[in-house]
């Protein structure tokens, strides 16, 4: 505990609760491009038929790994295709979606969290934000301590750094 524990920045509901605004949910669902569809859809039926194989052949237990590491390739394609190099160059509805949303929600005077499991996503989204020019914190679990308290008290007290990128890992 005490070699991680600089690495995380642990606060209890209790202690955050108070200084957060309420929770604003929203379910949106984006339709993919049409590069990024058939992409998914390629990928879809070769791991069907990888998986299909495997099954035969080792059987469920030992056809575990596989079936995570074609789900993750899958949700990987969804997020965005660019995130699998074979992919590079090939749009993203759900990107261009999320994009346009914190664009607006960033021009109403709103500070935004953006979340990912995928560095590689978040990475695509700070590019974008660096071409814009728009000012943002970004936050990995590679960020050492300083790093990351300097990520936090940017976005907690710049008033020009209203979007955050987190991985779910830091």
């Amino acid at each position: 505990k005490e070699l991680i524990n600089p690495f995380i920045l642990r606060r209890t509901k209790q202690q955050v609760a108070r200084e957060l605004p309420p929770v604003v949910e929203q379910i949106r669902y984006c339709s993919m491009s049409e590069g990024q569809r058939r992409v998914y859809e390629e990928e879809r039926s070769l791991a069907r038929n990888s998986i299909v194989e495997n099954l035969e052949e080792v059987g469920m237990e030992r056809s575990t790994m596989l079936v995570l590491r074609a789900l993750t390739r899958l949700r990987q394609i969804a997020n965005h295709p660019a995130m699998i190099e074979d992919f590079e160059g090939i749009d993203s509805g759900k990107f261009a979606e999320v994009y346009r949303d914190l664009e607006s929600i960033i021009s109403e005077g709103h500070k935004v969290l953006v979340f990912s499991s995928f560095v590689k996503h978040l990475e695509l989204f700070r590019a974008q934000l660096l071409s814009d020019q728009v000012t943002h914190a970004y936050l990995t679990g590679s960020h050492n301590q300083q790093q990351r308290r300097q990520a936090v008290r940017d976005f907690q007290r710049k008033s020009g750094c209203p979007l955050f990128l987190i991985s779910l890992r830091a």
